[in-house]
């Protein structure tokens, strides 16, 4: 792996409570995500903290594995579970994956001196993972919603 990636991901892991308490003001205050007003900042930052510890298995397995799959349920039932709306968890998903870039361009990890394209690897693989949580926690939502109505 390249070292770019490895800045990275160190990055995201060693500051992921500092990024999470970004997103969850964004996610507060974000007229997209209401329902996150309402709920306790430390319950949301905690999940998204567990979002970006395990971002970096993600990144760094060539496949989608079981694990991950089993993580990406878990965080639709949990969210679920919070009353956040499946739109809801969607839209923070793409807030999260958006708070860990800005976070790493902020740091500038993206210097001058980074070849451009391990920058636009490392940026494919975190949209592709944030494409796969998207998918994922989707069809766990319909799922819920169908037990739900039974």
């Amino acid at each position: 792996m390249k070292t770019y990636a490895i800045k990275y991901l160190e990055l995201a892991e060693k500051h992921a409570e500092k990024i999470a308490g970004r997103w969850a003001r964004d996610v507060k205050n974000n007229a997209k995500t209401p329902t996150y007003k309402g709920l306790d900042e430390e319950d949301i930052i905690y999940q998204c903290v567990r979002f970006y510890q395990n971002f970096s298995k993600m990144f760094l397995d060539e496949k989608i594995t079981d694990d991950v799959l089993r993580y990406f349920r878990s965080y639709a039932q949990e969210s679920y579970a919070m009353g956040i709306p499946a739109k809801e968890t969607i839209y923070a998903l793409i807030l999260m994956r958006r708070h860990i870039w800005l976070y790493a361009e902020f740091q500038t990890i993206f210097s001058a001196g980074i070849d451009q394209r391990q920058a636009l690897d490392t940026l494919g693989r975190t949209i592709l993972l944030f494409d796969y949580a998207s998918y994922e926690v989707t069809k766990e939502y319909q799922e819920l919603m169908k037990k739900g109505k039974k």
